[in-house]
């Protein structure tokens, strides 16, 4: 029988008690061997031995990538330099890159939840995995291969970019399941339609990981490639890469590894829990990382948490797709918006495409305007195009109650990406 990566917890209380342990050896792991948490532990006036339940948690201190980046080149470390098999570090789009640490028991641990995810995404043996997200210092690559070594697949390493190759290997090496960003997958899967190769190839899902994918861009992509399936795959660096999350085939929440960590959901401003349906930052604490623990860690990510059990069974706890970012957050004629609000908008609107673009700008009169670019499906009638532009505008002011103009674009003429696609352009003086 074939090994399963999923864990042996069978109910709530037992992945609490789980939990409880992880909470207790990390506080006591994280105060012996570092002295950055030592010193913040003492500052809060709490110790491991302060630890005696769950609740406990909300005693301890925040850290933030601001300390990631002061700690550098080794920030959080808590084991000594010879226990240290690897580091990966963060894309670094501002100031330094934040570089984490792993031990070889880190590396294990991260290497099995991987390979949970393709287990809960569905995958056999046989599967051939076409891996197409960046390698090197980055988390991705690296993490997709091992993850899938490790199940059993077959790993195809052909990394991001490249379309002509990406192709000839969905042909010649008849991969049928390909991990990459959603932008990737789309562009994948018009090309796949352009060059006509849709009944040479036998692509069955797509793992998304790296950012959001809305609900109209999975179901373009969908639609051209004939897939079965589609699955958003969660991580970050600081939180061993990506990995620790999936959606299942229910897609009703992406069922994140609580056995490794715990995930609160807590107001940005307040730092105070909010309500399950409510939006909150991701505030991550590991219960068994060794190298580099992370305690109340503030992620940035937005999110909202599922109060209720998935339908397919699994004790695995659930949160909604990542929603954006709080210092991405957009403050447009005093109201805050978050990326994700737009994409879930225009998800919802029919014969809009997938790809847009969100221009905010500021005119000679001193006010802020915001101009929505979207691509109309293939085919679409232009003659329609004020119809759906109307459309969008009614619903932005409906649900985000904010005015917008909208321009209708033809089909296939915003740029497409091979790695993440930029979609807000704030034009505004600082």
């Amino acid at each position: 029988m074939a090994e399963s990566f999923m864990p042996s917890i069978r109910t709530a209380e037992e992945l609490q008690q789980h939990q409880l342990k992880g909470l207790q050896w990390t506080v006591a792991h994280a105060y012996g061997g570092s002295s950055f948490y030592r010193q913040r532990l003492d500052q809060a006036g709490v110790g491991p031995d302060d630890i005696r339940s769950l609740d406990d948690l909300r005693k301890l201190p925040f850290t933030t990538a601001d300390d990631l980046r002061l700690g550098y080149p080794f920030p959080l470390l808590a084991v000594a330099d010879s226990e240290v098999v690897r580091i990966h570090a963060s894309s670094g789009t501002t100031g330094k890159r934040k570089i984490l640490a792993y031990t070889q028991k880190d590396i294990d641990d991260w290497v099995h939840f991987f390979a949970r995810c393709y287990e809960m995404a569905g995958l056999t043996r046989e599967d051939r995995v076409q891996i197409a997200v960046g390698y090197g210092v980055w988390t991705a690559g690296v993490g997709f291969q091992l993850g899938c070594e490790k199940f059993g697949a077959m790993a195809l390493p052909v990394g991001p970019g490249n379309i002509d190759m990406q192709c000839q290997f969905l042909v010649d090496l008849q991969t049928t399941v390909m991990s990459c960003t959603a932008s990737m997958g789309l562009l994948m899967a018009e090309e796949v339609h352009r060059r006509g190769l849709k009944d040479q190839i036998k692509l069955k899902k797509m793992i998304f990981g790296s950012e959001r994918s809305s609900d109209a861009m999975r179901a373009r992509i969908k639609e051209l490639l004939d897939l079965d399936d589609m699955f958003d795959i969660t991580g970050m660096t600081e939180l061993y890469g990506p990995g620790t999350g999936l959606d299942c085939h229910r897609h009703e929440g992406i069922h994140y590894w609580a056995d490794y960590y715990i995930l609160e959901c807590l107001d940005p401003e307040t730092l105070e829990p909010v309500n399950p349906v409510e939006i909150g930052e991701m505030v991550i604490t590991t219960l068994c990382k060794e190298a580099a623990p992370l305690i109340r860690y503030r992620t940035r990510d937005l999110t909202r948490m599922i109060d209720h059990p998935c339908s397919c069974g699994s004790i695995l706890p659930m949160h909604d797709r990542i929603l954006g970012r709080s210092d991405d957050m957009i403050i447009f004629r005093a109201v805050n918006i978050y990326p994700g609000q737009i994409d879930e908008v225009l998800s919802q609107v029919a014969d809009a495409s997938c790809e847009y673009q969100v221009h905010l700008d500021r005119k000679d009169d001193g006010r802020d305007y915001m101009t929505i670019r979207l691509e109309c499906c293939d085919g679409y009638d232009p003659s329609c195009k004020p119809e759906l532009a109307a459309t969008v505008q009614r619903e932005i002011k409906k649900q985000i109650m904010v005015s917008c103009d909208v321009d209708i674009v033809d089909y296939c003429s915003l740029p497409r990406s091979e790695r993440k696609s930029r979609r807000f352009f704030d034009n505004r003086p600082e």
